[in-house]
């Protein structure tokens, strides 16, 4: 499959010297690359691939030790007396999404196992990736599991196997890449923290540049051989580039006045711990040794700091300005970010590009009482004192914010799908296997734990052997046969019933609750969620957001859902039944969580009973599904004479019950983090 060049990207420079920075100095610790769809990130990895230089192997080594290092040999090579050495060329390993624990730190050879009877080892992507690349695309996407197993490698330096009777240690030293797209979810803190460096990466916005760009993957589609040869000088001379670093990069100095440059600007930013400084030492030594100088400057610190504190920056308060020793006349003027300056890399101060960067990540907090009505999108102020009775008020989306954790309990039940919410058993060879079962005569898991199978025959074995000659190492019968039970991530719909009856339009409820809608919706899609939502006002229910994962319709559609009108209680339980029920009938093994945002105070009824009793007949049939599970958030208002409606509405249903205080946006979200 030929790859396309890594000189031929366009408008992707930081990516470019990120990724080159890591070939040169792998103590840097990678790069995490996030950016929108379609910016060239797993281009820019993948053309790597020809630029990389050549490492001393022990010859035949599995695990690719160093031979001028023995204090890191592998079990094999340490019993070898005469240790031969061979070149190849740095790897680029990639780790798939639905890699196994197997696949990733190795497990036993079983091939091996019934041919010799001992249990050998079958080294995993780990054994590959050691001094070379470990490559993930949507690292975002990846389960918790392989997570924690690639930050213990990548803390220690090692990578332990302890299972199936295997005990073994080999070094697992690899330089991380990864590519996200933060439309997809974040990255959990440790992990975040491994990168090295961080790049935001976004399209080019310079006409000429966008056309340039077409015309060269056109020329690359059709004859891939051709565009190749044109860049091959390119790519030639700066793989030579790389190779002279490397070797420069033991003779660049830091003067001590510059450790303590770096010292200061990574204080001033709040970072956590002190990897941010060990990093931004070694990229600078690397740029300069890249740029064949013999000593780090400012400009160095300067254009390395965004890549290593954009992803550490912590805002526990207002950062000060750089140190004033370390810069110039022209880092302290006016207009810090030099946007009309010719070379705007090199006089950037990194703190004023770091804010700019997080800004465009939006608020990490809750936003402060006199913007929130600003940060809405409206006039908030005056629509939030309209009259209760009016019919059409429209509320503003109040700022969303980052949800916390919202999950179903577990259960026995193999599910088929995907998603990043709840853990499951799944019915397919997918997910992490966590333990074993006999055989399911159903046969809806076929997936054979041989080595449990295996374990399971191994006491019976002198007594299945006859005397006759027999070439099989092992004989199983049926009852020996173990299958593996596996887990993973899948998504849930979130179904929320909305009051939107004149009541709510009091106290700014309604955008409040739009804001906690908003903002669950928007975890939804990062964990691969299906959301729904129905509103009741006047004398019906209606399905403002049928089953879907897309924010930018169900932000739209929220916007628009006007308040006021009577309440239809007894119609938004039937609809929403009706909802679930088509939902169950399609997902039968679905988890449904229906989160109902009301007073209870319902006035209109669908027949000829009243509306309380009418209520209290439709939730107790509600009650009967078990599959289900509901929150009911009280908006009635604390005083002498209470209803206590929805409470009443909770007790039938065996829901979670919560008061109006509890509807704040943050306190929703707490509501539902967790279901038991």
């Amino acid at each position: 499959m030929a790859i396309y060049p890594f000189t031929a990207i366009i408008g992707q420079e930081q990516l470019q010297l990120a990724l080159l920075l890591n070939i040169i100095n792998p103590a840097i610790g990678g790069v995490l690359i996030r950016g929108e769809k379609g910016t060239a990130k797993s281009t820019a990895v993948r053309g790597l691939t020809a630029l990389l230089p050549e490492i001393e192997v022990v010859t035949g080594c599995r695990f690719s030790c160093d031979p001028t290092r023995p204090e890191d040999f592998c079990d094999n090579c340490r019993q070898v007396a005469n240790i031969a050495s061979s070149t190849r060329r740095i790897s680029l390993v990639e780790l798939p999404l639905g890699a196994t624990e197997d696949m990733v730190i190795g497990g036993i050879d079983f091939s091996q196992a019934i041919q010799k009877g001992k249990a050998v080892l079958q080294p995993g992507l780990l054994a590959r990736a050691h001094r070379s690349i470990l490559y993930v695309d949507e690292v975002n996407l990846l389960d918790d599991h392989i997570v924690d197993l690639i930050l213990d490698a990548a803390g220690s330096g090692k990578n332990i196997v302890e299972r199936e009777g295997i005990s073994y240690r080999h070094a697992a030293r690899f330089i991380p890449v990864g590519t996200m797209n933060p439309e997809e979810g974040d990255l959990r803190p440790q992990l975040l923290d491994r990168f090295g460096l961080c790049i935001e990466v976004k399209g080019c916005e310079d006409i000429e540049q966008r056309v340039e760009l077409l015309l060269r993957r056109e020329s690359f589609d059709q004859d891939p051989h051709a565009f190749n040869k044109r860049y091959e000088a390119d790519n030639d001379h700066l793989r030579q580039r790389i190779v002279h670093a490397r070797k420069r990069l033991s003779s660049v100095r830091l003067a001590p006045h510059m450790r303590i440059f770096i010292a200061e600007l990574c204080a001033c930013n709040h970072v956590a711990g002190h990897r941010a400084d060990l990093v931004m030492e070694q990229g600078a030594r690397t740029l300069a040794a890249f740029e064949d100088m013999e000593q780090v400057n400012h400009n160095h610190i300067r254009r390395i700091a965004p890549m290593v504190l954009i992803h550490r920056i912590r805002d526990n308060e207002p950062a000060p300005p750089p140190p004033t020793e370390a810069v110039d006349n022209e880092d302290r003027a006016d207009n810090p970010q030099g946007d009309d300056s010719e070379n705007k890399q090199t006089e950037e101060s990194p703190q004023p590009h770091i804010d700019e960067q997080q800004a465009a990540q939006g608020p990490r907090s809750e936003p402060p009482r006199d913007q929130q009505h600003h940060n809405a999108g409206g006039n908030g102020k005056g629509k939030e004192e309209h009259s209760p009775d009016d019919d059409n008020q429209i509320f503003p989306i109040g700022e969303p914010f980052k949800v916390k954790t919202i999950s179903s309990r577990k259960d026995r039940v193999p599910r088929r799908g995907s998603g990043r919410r709840s853990r499951s058993r799944v019915s397919q060879k997918m997910g992490r296997y966590v333990r074993t079962a006999n055989r399911n005569k159903n046969g809806w898991q076929i997936d054979i734990a041989l080595d449990a199978t295996i374990r399971a025959a191994a006491p019976f074995q002198q007594d299945r052997k006859t005397a006759a000659a027999n070439t099989l190492a092992i004989q199983l019968k049926a009852s020996d046969i173990r299958v593996k039970i596996r887990e993973r991530r899948v998504g849930n719909l979130l179904l929320f019933v909305v009051d939107a009856s004149g009541s709510m339009g009091a106290r700014g409820r309604m955008t409040a609750s739009k804001s906690a809608i908003m903002s669950l919706l928007l975890d939804a899609y990062q964990k691969r969620d299906k959301v729904g939502m129905i509103s009741f006002r006047r004398n019906e229910a209606l399905v403002n957001l049928p089953i879907t994962n897309s924010v930018e319709r169900a932000g739209k559609l929220l916007a628009e859902m006007p308040v006021g009108g009577r309440t239809p209680l007894s119609a938004a339980l039937v609809k929403s039944t009706e909802f679930i029920r088509n939902y169950l009938s399609r997902e039968p093994t679905g988890r449904p969580i229906i989160i109902i945002v009301t007073d209870g105070k319902t006035n209109v009824s669908l027949g000829d009973e009243k509306p309380v009793p009418e209520m209290v007949r439709l939730a107790s049939a509600m009650a009967l599904e078990e599959r289900a599970k509901y929150i009911i958030v009280d908006t009635e208002d604390e005083g002498l004479v209470t209803f206590g409606l929805a409470g009443k509405l909770a007790f039938i249903l065996g829901a979670e019950y919560f008061k109006t205080n509890d509807l704040q946006a943050k306190e929703l979200v707490n509501i539902v983090r967790e279901q038991q």
